[in-house]
């Protein structure tokens, strides 16, 4: 028998070699430590030169795995399981971000589009990719339709870092955004699919495919929507007067939302976004703390997710995926893409403006590269080149794409600044008296500016207790006017919480006379 360190029983432990392990461990701890502070550090300075040039940050991101690989400085990576197992625990911290700080009202009216593109438009792009690379290139069938799907997925991370600079009506951005939340699932499972058929040497079987698609996305969308709003209603009952506690109680239920998909053989992808859009959207107290949170590992998990994806990849071997990635890219972004919009939003009565920018918006990011490990991690040989393609593709036509979108939304008339914040709301409750109290922050296009603190009409009980005005705060007056960058405290009853917000949003659109005629 031996003990913990491996050791006989009985036999003597020498204390310098002890000492020499413990202290090796901790130098490599340090080692680690060291680097990947240092990543971090870099990373976040990235996304200056990112804002400033209208780049990605994952393009940097991958630039710094790059530079610290084997053609870099030399650190040796080359698991694909263990990137894709990264990989997807990072795609859920971004699916949770994206869906907790995703507006219903914002993507209500884009839900049904958003869903044709994430289906029927998935579809149509595969299809029309695995033509291009089976006529053009010359690949089995098998391998052109794994391809295609694993390109079919907008990329949720770059989609919510680029669109939320561009000034869009939010139909179209809430639709972008609602598209990429929701595409990850589809493909992920259709992906795996047909790798693992190819790696059996079976033929693949498009039908029985559907039938797995529907099914587990189906069973996926009614255990995120159930987790989240019951996960939401149980946080509401215990939340206490820790923010921080209370974000990562949100975010530990879209994570299991994910897991309870997945142990039933769901997709766990779209438990996770529905179930944080749930959360998102329900009145719960310490709303900035959660969206900060979520957003903080949102980041985290784009920074790690893509410094391993370029740690991954091979330099090397770039060269000879440009033709390939070319003709598969230019097919994707000047058919595949705008075929799969017209199939998918002609219907909903979308002009051709709209479907013009939706077209090439379609971005591309971290969820392909991952995508392109599955066929390794599953035992499809021969398709090792498929990793080093995709993500040569997605640099290309991330600097092509990603660069141009102000423009193309100002050629063709969508820049109109539909992006506005009026009003945000941050509520910390009081459970031991039964109130809560809102912090009411006043946007630039607020309807509030100009308001009359008793022209609130806010339901009784309900007081606003301080104005925050120029860095200095006054108890106001009934008479008192609001201004934009005031910032309100608002006392209320627990029950009246949220007829005290949907009153201070109804003036904040309407002014002083929102609700008139129904209020008398």
């Amino acid at each position: 028998m031996t003990d913990i360190l491996g050791m006989p029983h009985g036999s003597a432990v020498d204390p310098v070699l002890l000492a020499a392990a413990e202290g090796e461990n901790l130098r490599s701890l340090s080692i680690a430590l060291l680097i990947g502070a240092a990543v971090l550090i870099v990373s976040i300075a990235a996304v200056r030169l990112s804002t400033r040039s209208g780049l990605p940050s994952l393009l940097l991101y991958l630039g710094i795995g790059l530079a610290l690989g084997n053609r870099g400085l030399g650190i040796d990576f080359s698991d694909a399981e263990l990137t894709q197992v990264l990989g997807y625990a990072a795609l859920v911290l971004i699916l949770t971000e994206g869906g907790v700080t995703t507006k219903w009202e914002s993507i209500k009216g884009s839900l049904a589009p958003a869903a044709a593109l994430a289906t029927v438009g998935v579809v149509v792009s595969i299809l029309v990719v695995a033509l291009a690379g089976h006529y053009v290139l010359d690949m089995t069938w098998s391998t052109a339709l794994l391809i295609g799907a694993i390109l079919a997925s907008t990329d949720a991370a770059a989609v919510f870092a680029v669109l939320r600079r561009v000034p869009l009506p939010r139909r179209v951005s809430g639709m972008l955004e609602a598209e990429s939340g929701f595409n990850d699932a589809p493909v992920v499972i259709i992906v795996t699919a047909i790798a693992v058929q190819s790696a059996a040497g079976e033929q693949v079987s498009l039908w029985a495919i559907s039938l797995l698609v529907a099914g587990e996305l189906v069973v996926g969308s009614l255990v995120g929507l159930a987790v989240g709003w019951v996960g939401g209603r149980l946080m509401s009952r215990v939340a206490g007067g820790s923010s921080a506690l209370f974000a990562i109680g949100v975010v530990a239920i879209s994570v299991l939302a994910y897991a309870a998909a997945d142990v039933v053989h769901a997709s766990g992808f779209i438990a996770c976004y529905l179930a944080s859009l749930v959360l998102g959207n329900m009145s719960l107290p310490h709303r900035a703390a959660v969206h900060g949170f979520s957003t903080a590992l949102g980041w985290l998990a784009q920074i790690g997710l893509f410094v391993l994806l370029g740690l991954l990849a091979d330099p090397a071997t770039f060269l000879e995926q440009v033709r390939p990635a070319l003709v598969l890219g230019l097919a994707l972004l000047l058919v595949a893409r705008p075929l799969s919009v017209l199939v998918s939003c002609t219907p909903f009565g979308l002009g051709w403006r709209t479907q013009a920018f939706l077209s090439w918006a379609g971005l591309r990011g971290a969820v392909p590269v991952v995508l392109a490990t599955v066929p390794l991690t599953v035992g499809a040989t021969g398709v090792e080149w498929i990793f080093d393609l995709v993500f040569v593709l997605v640099i290309i036509f991330t600097l092509v794409q990603a660069p141009t979108l102000p423009w193309v939304a100002h050629r063709l008339g969508l820049d109109s600044g539909h992006h506005s914040f009026d009003l945000a709301l941050e509520v910390t409750p009081f459970d031991d008296i039964g109130a809560h109290l809102i912090e009411v922050t006043v946007g630039p296009l607020s309807r509030l500016a100009g308001v009359q603190v008793y022209e609130l009409r806010l339901p009784p009980g309900a007081n606003v207790a301080l104005v925050v005005r120029d860095g200095a705060s006054f108890v106001p007056q009934e008479t008192t006017p609001l201004r934009r960058g005031d910032q309100l405290l608002v006392v209320t009853p627990a029950t009246l919480r949220a007829a005290v917000e949907k009153r201070l949003y109804a003036v904040s659109r309407g002014g002083r006379l929102a609700g008139w005629s129904a209020e008398g």
